[in-house]
């Protein structure tokens, strides 16, 4: 089952610790997470259910492709991370 970590700076906010989870695609492990971390679902999803402008997710070290449906296929042994994304110069 896939393994979903959140940055150290989005648990200072509120408490989603890394967690083992059921899913095929991003939306669904990230799904399984929330029903652990409800109140992490409004950091890291819109109102729409697609991903922040400021939040990346990254499988297995590679970013999504699919920000606003999340369909990105994800392996059963996957690590997905969920930082926020950081921009400027």
């Amino acid at each position: 089952m896939p393994r979903v970590a959140f940055t150290r700076n989005l648990q200072r906010h509120v408490a989603c610790p890394p967690c083992t989870v059921a899913g095929a695609t991003v939306r669904e492990s990230l799904d399984a997470a929330f029903a652990l971390y409800p109140l992490a679902r409004g950091y890291v999803l819109d109102e729409h259910g697609a991903l922040r402008h400021h939040m990346a997710i990254f499988v297995d070290g590679e970013p999504v492709t699919d920000r606003r449906a999340l369909s990105d296929a994800v392996p059963a042994t996957a690590e997905i991370f969920v930082m926020q994304a950081l921009s400027g110069g």
